[in-house]
């Protein structure tokens, strides 16, 4: 007779996440026969409030989210969002902007697969990148994320090339493993608004700590649920 396997059977890796935005952000379109005219007529919308800012500035914001969601296409990101808001200031018009993309990745053979010795490893690479170049050095850490558990939040200003110019840009990313699996999902936020860097930190924290996978999301947030298994 057959002895009974008391080997437990391994835990399935979750189909699903999802993430909660504020109710000012927007989904956008990474597709690429639909994603320059589908982003063209967002930012016409929330820029229609807005009438001091001339064509020039306009065209420069289309252009600029249309870079954003070439290059999360490129990279095969799950899903890419972000918010625009124009103020009245004394000096002009205030122009706030941030994005939020999602991937997910797979650590290479033959590197360690430890959150943290991956954070670690990105602390040192943020010390070399910072040497002469001017900007603050970045800051890792390792955080609790209330639905996820453990995961490793990376934070630095970074020149970012747009159309030749260096733009200083704040960034945040949530690097957080996939249950059951040998991958990490990435958070990735960024904003121009350096200035505000801390302010946009908050937000972008709040959006990585509603990070829930499988079935923990709640019915509200379906909009927001992307199969991350599937979509590597």
């Amino acid at each position: 007779m057959t002895e009974p396997s008391t080997e437990r059977p391994e835990a399935a890796a979750p189909a699903e996440y999802s993430l909660r935005f504020p109710d000012s952000w927007w989904h956008l379109d990474l597709d690429p026969s639909t994603r320059d005219a589908a982003i063209r007529r967002r930012v016409e919308a929330q820029v229609e409030k807005a009438p001091q800012l001339t064509r020039e500035q306009v065209d420069g914001l289309i252009r600029n989210t249309r870079r954003i969601a070439r290059e999360a296409h490129a990279q095969g990101a799950l899903r890419a969002s972000g918010m625009l808001r124009i103020l009245r200031a004394g000096s002009g018009p205030l122009v706030l902007s941030a994005t939020t993309v999602v991937l997910r990745i797979t650590v290479p053979e033959g590197e360690s697969e430890d959150l943290a010795d991956l954070v670690m490893a990105a602390g040192v690479q943020l010390g070399t990148d910072a040497e002469g170049s001017g900007l603050p050095p970045g800051e890792v850490e390792l955080v609790e994320l209330p639905h996820a558990g453990a995961a490793g939040r990376i934070s630095r200003v970074e020149d970012v090339d747009h159309h030749g110019k260096r733009v200083p840009t704040a960034m945040r990313h949530t690097l957080v493993p996939v249950p059951n699996t040998h991958d990490y999902l990435v958070i990735a936020s960024s904003t121009p608004n350096v200035d505000l860097a801390e302010q946009f930190y908050e937000v972008f924290d709040a959006i990585a700590e509603s990070l829930r996978f499988d079935g923990q999301a709640d019915t509200n947030d379906a909009a927001g649920t992307t199969d991350a298994a599937q979509e590597k």
